[in-house]
């Protein structure tokens, strides 16, 4: 099971605000997803908004809360 602490969100975000490059936002379910993925991982999406910015103000949205999605390490268990 992934560590989901508030602490190891919060490092997760500051990773990805400060290379918001190699991420992008799915537009479906607003997870962040390295901007080599086709499809979303967690919803199988395919429309991403790649903007540095909107990568930005969403790790630093998620970085602050519990995770509060579904993912597929959830299912397997």
């Amino acid at each position: 099971m992934a560590s989901d602490s508030l602490t190891d969100r919060a490092k997760q975000a500051t990773k990805i605000a400060s290379q918001p490059e190699d991420y992008k936002v799915c537009e479906g379910c607003e997870s962040i997803v390295a901007r080599r993925v086709v499809f979303c991982p967690n919803c199988h999406g395919y429309r991403f908004n790649e903007q540095a910015q909107a990568v930005i103000d969403q790790a630093i949205l998620l970085g602050g809360r519990e995770r509060t999605s579904v993912v597929s390490d959830d299912l397997a268990h």
